[in-house]
């Protein structure tokens, strides 16, 4: 590896780990993954400890609107497999593992722990592991909605 890699990666692994307790979800956070190259659209929301692809961030596009919980973790990149989007307003939630190859698409919900292995429909909610679709969203999981509006207008998938 030449110098210019090494202080590259040192800089990126210094700015990841200092993101990862830096306060601020929508500013200094956001910010420092920017630094790290990470692609990141104006109104993200980062949370506490959240790991987003430690070596190749360059991979990680997220999206107007989009929140990313609290030790979720993206992974961006395995051999021949890499790149994550996460698209406007979609929901990563706390804890969730979002795998190389995926797309979270607009509106949709990873709820907590799940494990995202492929691509989300938009305005979908998935869990588990791995991750299934279980509903329709009918308004995105934004700060200005309730938890009750949007309880509201979610609607069940049937079981195939």
């Amino acid at each position: 590896m030449s110098k210019d890699g090494l202080i590259s990666g040192f800089k990126n692994r210094v700015l990841q780990n200092i993101a990862r307790s830096a306060p601020g979800a929508t500013g200094l956070r956001v910010t420092l993954h920017r630094w790290r190259g990470v692609h990141i659209e104006e109104g993200v929301w980062i949370g506490y400890d959240a790991i987003i692809e430690t070596a190749h961030p360059d991979y990680v596009t997220i999206r107007a609107g989009a929140s990313i919980g609290i030790r979720a973790v993206i992974i961006a990149h395995f051999r021949e497999l890499h790149g994550v989007v996460i698209e406007e307003d979609a929901s990563v939630g706390p804890g969730a593992i979002i795998m190389p190859n995926v797309t979270i698409g607009r509106g949709s919900v990873v709820t907590a722990g799940s494990v995202v292995t492929k691509s989300v429909p938009p305005m979908t909610v998935v869990q588990g592991n791995p991750a299934e679709p279980i509903a329709r969203v009918g308004v995105p999981l934004k700060m200005n909605i309730s938890l009750r509006e949007f309880s509201k207008k979610l609607r069940p998938l049937g079981k195939t």
